[in-house]
């Protein structure tokens, strides 16, 4: 015994550097969470992802909201709501950085307890399925036209492959699935990079489709651009077009998991990160906008892509556009749905460790849901116009300026310090930004002329 503790006492900083590495094994042993990444993703798939995840709306209505608000308006709204979208990642990533928190649920939880982290994980849930439901429903009604025109059907005849609801499913379960089984959100940079080459590839043919058919609806859109000057017009089509908006820039559910998963993660880096990612689809959503506004002008209709179908529908150039578009909606899916089954995790098991049974058993349930939704689902406006006037508004503005000013503490920044009173006013902005969309959309529904009543 004399021996061993001489020998233990003439080498103490052996001594401690064992006992810290026996310390840091057993920290190493103990369970992680399912949050708990180590962060492997580089810089450029995490643009990528945070892209892929701003992308998809803006193709279903932007350039219907050009043809209601004009090129000018629409594109000061546009402005307004890319700059604010990236203050608002500013402040999550703010609070996020002083109580060492990544997930948006959490936030709530940390800032009003039980009630913030269900109210932010209702919002997130109800926001990304009215996404994804609306991704989907462009493959519902966009897939067998083009499967249609490629085989040359002129008079389909109940044919199963021309059936939206059939290749919805397909789709579903064949692409999406099988994607969004995957661990970690960062697996899927690569399809998202794939995902925004096609929107690439779309901007640059629908420049050809303007050239290619200006003569015709030139004539076309002459006497629809007058009647859309009229004040009563922007009024009631407002309604619309500042929800479509706000969904177009809605990413924020995506933030904190994509910040969880960067290599070197730090509060800049993602900065970065969304910014790159916010102006590269804001230049993307006003080209799409302005050039689909420019080959129908008034006569766009509030999906982009049905629009092109009176065009030639055989037009190989159009096909293929179509067809790329339906792409890149489709591989949206997947990074749409990892923040709802977080959400989901939060709410219900938030301190279970990663069990591959839940993870499956969330995405199909999810997946059969939104299918169900996209199959009955009378018209991609009604999504659109209640979903972006409620939950865009609190991920958006509300529930980033609030959590602010709860976590930061009053010795870093007082209530009456100008961060918080920004943070404040911008809260004030979310509030009244919702009582105004819902207002203009019942108001449109009540006066008769509800286009989310009418059929596609």
């Amino acid at each position: 015994m004399t021996v061993l503790y001489s020998h233990r006492s003439e080498d103490p900083e052996a001594n401690l550097a064992e006992s810290q590495e026996f310390l840091s094994s057993m920290e190493d042993k103990k369970t992680t969470g399912f949050t708990d990444f180590e962060g492997k993703t580089s810089f450029g798939m995490s643009v990528f992802n945070l892209g892929n995840a701003i992308m998809g709306s803006g193709i279903l209505g932007l350039s219907y909201a050009m043809a209601n608000t004009g090129v000018v308006l629409f594109l000061v709204l546009l402005t307004v709501v890319a700059v604010l979208s990236s203050y608002s990642i500013h402040l999550l990533l703010k609070s996020s950085g002083i109580v060492g928190i990544r997930a948006y649920e959490q936030l709530g939880q940390r800032a009003f307890g039980t009630p913030g982290k269900m109210a932010a994980g209702i919002a997130i849930t109800l926001q990304n399925i009215g996404a994804m439901s609306s991704y989907l429903y462009i493959v519902k009604y966009e897939f067998p036209l083009v499967i249609q025109a490629f085989l040359g059907v002129d008079n389909p005849s109940g044919e199963w492959y021309l059936n939206g609801n059939y290749l919805v499913i397909m789709v579903s379960i064949s692409v999406i699935l099988p994607l969004a089984l995957m661990k970690q959100l960062g697996y899927l940079g690569y399809t998202s990079g794939f995902s925004l080459t096609c929107m690439v590839f779309f901007l640059i043919s629908v420049r050809t489709v303007i050239h290619s058919y200006s003569i015709d609806l030139n004539v076309v859109g002459a006497g629809a651009t007058v009647s859309m000057v009229t004040s009563q017009s922007i009024f009631f089509q407002t309604a619309y077009t500042i929800p479509i908006l706000a969904f177009a820039f809605v990413c924020h559910p995506e933030v904190l998991p994509i910040y969880t998963e960067l290599k070197n993660p730090t509060k800049q880096r993602m900065q970065h990160v969304s910014n790159i990612s916010i102006v590269v689809m804001y230049t993307m959503y006003f080209l799409a906008a302005l050039f689909g506004y420019l080959t129908f002008y008034g006569e766009v209709e509030s999906e982009l892509l049905h629009t092109y179908s009176r065009l030639d529908p055989y037009d190989t150039l159009i096909l293929c556009v179509r067809l790329a578009v339906l792409t890149a909606v489709t591989l949206t899916v997947p990074i749409v749905l990892f923040p709802v089954r977080r959400a989901i995790q939060q709410l219900f098991f938030p301190n279970k460790t990663f069990y591959w049974p839940r993870h499956i058993a969330i995405a199909v349930t999810l997946l059969t849901l939104i299918n169900m939704l996209v199959i009955f689902a009378p018209n991609i406006l009604g999504i659109f116009g209640i979903i972006g006037a409620t939950s865009a508004p609190c991920l958006i503005f509300i529930f980033p300026a609030v959590f602010y000013i709860r976590i930061v503490p009053e010795e870093e920044e007082p209530m009456r310090s100008t961060p918080k009173i920004l943070a404040a006013c911008f809260a004030g902005i979310g509030f009244l930004f919702m009582v105004m969309s819902l207002s203009f959309i019942l108001i449109d529904w009540t006066s008769g002329s509800s286009k989310a009543s009418s059929g596609h």
